[in-house]
């Protein structure tokens, strides 16, 4: 049986209505993600690396104004410093006022969508390059692969099969055939082992204004707007960071909002009456289920680099 015992234990409470498993959602990086669970009894269980060192967090909520947040490992009192901000409980779309009665409706029904942030980025700039260019579930299969076999085990009682994000000597350091038999191509391993090398300058991005966080991140060459959009999403809680080049996401804000397709410069000008909370907007399109995209023809097929 699992031992909730010896955890570092908070309390967060709002007067705006919460949602742990919404707020939380954007940083599951597939289903069987080894940095995040969802147990039978409802608990989210989480694994992170502040910079004191490993944490494991389990988050349950009694009511929509109050979590329940425990903690272990050497890094359990950092991670807790920033625990209202990973819940969002300082997000403020007291100024989002759509006009879109698609959108209206979406913001009614979703008062406890949080844009939360961790202030890690690696955490989230790492499984970002993953996703570049390819099927999600083949960058889940590399990230669940690579920190299976590479990740320590988590602090605390953990469920079994979690494991703690690598540190960036990890990434730096991680053979070249090791990230080819996890089928990632060497554009997207050269990405990765570049920003482990600038890491400690990554991290300093949290405390920027968005567009010099922006711009620190996409001056490493191999990351573009559209990894700097989804770091900055979850890292910064960023609601206007829009993931500009994304495959799908023109399309479904075009069949969504106009009933049409568009492409990517028609969805940011479509868009720009939204901001700063351009982000919001799209997370409300998913969490209401109103995003909309009709499908035609196949699929592209999933690329393996592990054979040539």
């Amino acid at each position: 049986m699992t031992q909730l015992t010896d955890a570092v234990e908070v309390v967060v409470t709002s007067d705006r209505p919460l949602d742990a498993a919404l707020t939380l959602s954007p940083h599951q990086r597939g289903p069987a993600d080894p940095t995040h669970r969802r147990t039978a009894d409802g608990a989210i269980w989480r694994v992170s690396r502040p910079a004191s060192g490993p944490a494991t967090y389990r988050i349950t909520q009694a009511d929509r104004h109050t979590v329940r947040v425990q903690a272990w490992g050497s890094g359990a009192a950092e991670f807790l410093e920033g625990v209202d901000a990973l819940l969002g409980t300082d997000d403020d779309a007291d100024d989002f006022t759509p006009e879109h009665p698609k959108l209206v409706e979406a913001h009614r029904r979703f008062p406890h969508l949080r844009l939360g942030r961790t202030n890690r980025v690696m955490e989230a700039l790492i499984p970002a390059i993953l996703e570049q260019r390819v099927h999600g579930k083949d960058a889940f299969a590399a990230w669940r692969r690579l920190l299976t076999i590479f990740g320590e085990r988590p602090p605390g009682p953990a469920p079994e099969g979690m494991r703690v994000p690598l540190t960036a000597d990890q990434w730096r350091r991680m053979p070249s055939w090791e990230f080819h038999l996890a089928n990632v191509d060497p554009a997207r391993a050269k990405t990765i082992v570049r920003c482990a090398q600038v890491a400690d300058r990554l991290e300093q991005a949290s405390a920027f204004t968005r567009a010099a966080a922006s711009a620190r991140l996409r001056a490493v060459p191999g990351v573009g707007i559209w990894t700097a959009a989804e770091v900055s999403q979850r890292a910064f809680g960023d609601a206007d960071a829009l993931s500009v080049g994304d495959y799908h996401l023109a399309a479904v804000v075009g069949w969504s909002l106009l009933g049409e397709p568009i492409d990517d410069a028609r969805m940011v000008d479509y868009l720009a009456p939204l901001s700063p909370h351009r982000y919001r907007a799209v997370r409300l399109l998913q969490v209401s289920g109103q995003a909309v995209k009709p499908k035609f023809g196949p699929r592209t097929a999933v690329a393996d680099h592990r054979w040539h």
